[in-house]
């Protein structure tokens, strides 16, 4: 539902905001407005819907070019990472989202405030998670996300972190993904699989999920793979034909 619903939603507040705004606005500022409205609209949208989502949720990241102005919208732990060269001609990473999950100290100090708890499992004691008051549920791993309606009463928001980013003749291009990669490889060996793709967009978003499956089964043999959805904008020249 986020998936289908929000761009459609971001788009028309932003057409809204283009009649609407003064004509000195940014659009870069416009689209930060959109993004924090369509955010929440898109929250309120998915509480009325048939399926529980109690406990169900969704991560969200979204990316808008607007010329060389990037704009970044983060809920969760999702990730946006730019792939740029360095001096010497090499390919590096640059994470342009924070991971809003229950580690971060201010996350985690704003779900105590409202009441919800903060701790580790014993048998992941790496990873903090947000708890209910007085129950042992549901352990949820990210401090803002759409859905998770049960939670929003002790700290959990639907409130995106945005950034921007000026994109410059560096910046080769964006890989936008949900922690199924994250978790598994590396900004840097995401980078560098992209990198190798030859430019086509949708081989190098193949590549990285495909690489992430099998780290997955590699690693975790009996665990269920997290969710991995994976997509690759290049910036400067058009993709190569498949």
């Amino acid at each position: 539902m986020v998936r289908n619903r929000l761009p459609s939603v971001l788009l028309a507040l932003k057409e809204e905001l283009n009649q609407e705004s003064n004509v000195c606005e940014e659009e870069a500022s416009k689209w930060e407005k959109a993004c924090f409205t369509a955010f929440r609209l898109i929250d309120r949208e998915l509480n009325l819907q048939v399926f529980n989502c109690s406990f169900s949720g969704s991560t969200g990241v979204v990316a808008i070019t607007q010329g060389d102005d990037l704009v970044i919208a983060n809920l969760g732990d999702s990730r946006a990472v730019l792939g740029t060269m360095t001096e010497d001609g090499e390919i590096k990473a640059v994470q342009l989202t924070s991971d809003l999950t229950p580690d971060v100290p201010s996350e985690a100090e704003r779900i105590r405030m409202c009441k919800g708890r903060v701790f580790a499992m014993k048998t992941e004691p790496s990873s903090q998670r947000v708890w209910l008051p007085n129950q042992n549920i549901p352990g949820l791993a990210m401090s803002r996300a759409f859905g998770d309606f049960r939670l929003k009463d002790h700290g959990v928001i639907a409130v995106p972190e945005i950034s921007q980013h000026r994109i410059t003749s560096k910046d080769q291009f964006l890989v936008l993904a949900t922690d199924g990669v994250w978790d598994m490889l590396s900004n840097d060996e995401v980078v560098s699989l992209i990198w190798s793709s030859g430019k086509k967009q949708a081989s190098a978003a193949k590549m990285v999920a495909e690489a992430a499956e099998a780290a997955w089964k590699k690693r975790l043999k009996y665990t269920k793979v997290d969710d991995i959805t994976v997509i690759c904008l290049f910036l400067q020249n058009k993709e190569q034909p498949s």
